[in-house]
């Protein structure tokens, strides 16, 4: 399983193994692995379809700007959620992971037939295509356009879990703990302001826990020095959940998180 893995490198605990499943079928990763990496070290690439070629489609980038690995997540009954990015998507054990927009099955997808008849659906087809007989429009047409629309599958089942908000009130708010956004952080709290510190990645860093040891030397520094400061009441970090992402939620206890319990 880990024959595609640079043995001793990367971003995740070699030591600790994370089970987790993908279209129904066992895989095997490592905790900080997100669903896209885990899936490459078990070399597994075709992680979906493209929405109207049913083309094969893998990941492209490693964050969340990533276009092509969309897939569902499943954490229990009534608790599923599509077009989740494989690559931002942390691991853990009992993840039930899905691919989208395939029929019946990811390797062998019927919707792939569209690429081999790709000039019959040039673009805006469907507006010239549809138009006669007129009568087919309400119980043929329409029904089979709305089926083949979109990607992933909307939850069907009740939504078990209790939502609630609340209001978090700061003086300087940095999006992106990064090194700038560390250091921006830092100053405002040394100057005593309330700072709130958000990122979309389990770890602060940014792209320096990727670069060279003296720049994580240098990030860890300053991380250090903000954990200082936030014992002193002024900096804050928003919660993350690799189980749910950024939600501030807590389905097993039936309660929402607001911002301020995850804030240490």
């Amino acid at each position: 399983m880990t024959r595609f893995r640079v043995s001793g490198r990367g971003r995740v605990d070699h030591d600790r193994p994370i089970s987790f499943t993908f279209d129904g079928a066992r895989i095997e990763g490592r905790a900080g692995d997100t669903v896209a990496s885990a899936l490459l070290a078990n070399g597994v690439h075709l992680m979906g379809r493209s929405f109207k070629y049913h083309r094969p489609r893998g990941p492209v980038a490693a964050g969340s700007e990533e276009p092509n690995a969309l897939i569902g997540t499943r954490r229990g009954k009534g608790r599923f959620e599509p077009n989740t990015r494989a690559t931002v998507q942390e691991i853990w054990n009992g993840l039930e992971a899905s691919s989208q927009n395939k029929y019946p099955s990811l390797k062998f997808d019927v919707g792939a037939v569209n690429d081999r008849a790709y000039m019959l659906f040039s673009a805006g087809f469907y507006y010239k295509t549809f138009m006669w007989p007129k009568s087919f429009w309400d119980k043929v047409y329409e029904p089979f356009i709305r089926a083949a629309a979109g990607l992933g599958v909307s939850p069907k089942e009740e939504d078990p879990d209790t939502y609630a908000s609340r209001y978090l009130h700061t003086d300087v708010l940095v999006i992106g703990a990064g090194p700038a956004g560390l250091a921006a952080a830092l100053n405002a709290a040394r100057a005593g302001l309330r700072v709130t510190l958000v990122d979309e990645n389990s770890e602060a860093g940014g792209h320096a826990a990727q670069r060279t040891a003296g720049r994580n030397r240098r990030c860890c520094r300053l991380g250090l020095d903000l954990r200082r400061a936030r014992r002193t009441g002024n900096a804050r970090r928003a919660h993350h959940d690799p189980h749910h992402g950024d939600r501030l939620l807590s389905p097993e206890h039936g309660r929402a998180l607001s911002e301020a319990d995850g804030l240490s």
